[in-house]
């Protein structure tokens, strides 16, 4: 990959691949960094032919968090309302998924927890060192890994700031599948164009009402679930894949 592009973004048919590509550094994230997959992000929402991201690393290294070196010289690498690289805040509308080899650590592993599904090499080892630095996860780690693990789990790994590895962070039900060193971005791209050949509209609805159904309570559950779903079964892609399914042919949607 080019040295000089601090992200690659790369399509392969429905799937968009965010390469953060700065390995000597062992992909710390800067400003650039932050506005540049921020970008591709946005792209990924925009795009009727994108239909799901995979957030990676260059150089078998995923991410070591904040350039430390960038933050002295004033810059950071959160995009304001949006957090860390534009998704810890808000994440994308369509699925994503990282793609992880060598090490997520402090706002690298934040970066992981904002991403929907996770692959990692088995060499992988997954952290939120901060407290040994005196410092909060503030960038996702403290509120959102609670939501991803069991609580004991979580403050483990908070309050120790030790990595765990991905063998034990797949045990915690934290990863979806661990693969071979080397092998992570192909099998995230596996997962991910499994995904992006199912109806777009479904897709994007189910993401939504899994984030948002922790905030609502009992009472409103199932009127706010038919909110987000009623113009799916509505829609001409619902009415295409039951004509696909009849037929015996691939479903070919239209988002609409």
């Amino acid at each position: 990959m080019p040295d000089d592009q601090p992200v690659i973004v790369e399509r392969r048919a429905a799937v968009q691949i965010i390469t953060i590509n700065r390995p000597r550094a062992r992909n710390a994230l800067d400003a650039a960094v932050a506005e540049q997959v921020a970008a591709a992000v946005d792209e990924l929402d925009a795009s009727d032919d994108l239909r799901v991201g995979v957030l990676t690393g260059a150089g078998g290294f995923f991410s070591a968090g904040m350039d430390l070196k960038a933050f002295l010289r004033g810059e950071t690498p959160a995009i304001e309302g949006r957090g860390l690289c534009g998704i810890t805040v808000t994440p994308p509308r369509k699925p994503t998924v990282a793609a992880v080899e060598g090490g997520a650590l402090a706002g690298g592993f934040e970066l992981v927890l904002a991403c929907d599904l996770v692959v990692a090499g088995r060499s992988a080892r997954f952290g939120v060192p901060e407290v040994k630095r005196g410092l909060v996860a503030a960038g996702g780690g403290a509120l959102l890994l609670g939501s991803r693990v069991p609580r004991a789990l979580a403050l483990e790994m908070l309050l120790t700031g030790d990595p765990v590895s991905a063998e034990r962070a797949d045990a915690m039900g934290l990863v979806n599948r661990v693969v071979d060193d080397g092998a992570a971005l192909e099998a995230a791209v596996e997962l991910a164009t499994a995904i992006a050949a199912n109806g777009p509209l479904a897709v994007a609805a189910t993401k939504r009402v899994v984030q948002q159904a922790p905030a609502w309570s009992p009472a409103e559950s199932w009127a706010r679930q038919d909110e987000i779903v009623a113009p799916v079964f509505t829609s001409a892609d619902a009415r295409e894949g039951a004509a696909a399914f009849a037929e015996r042919r691939a479903p070919v949607w239209k988002a609409r």
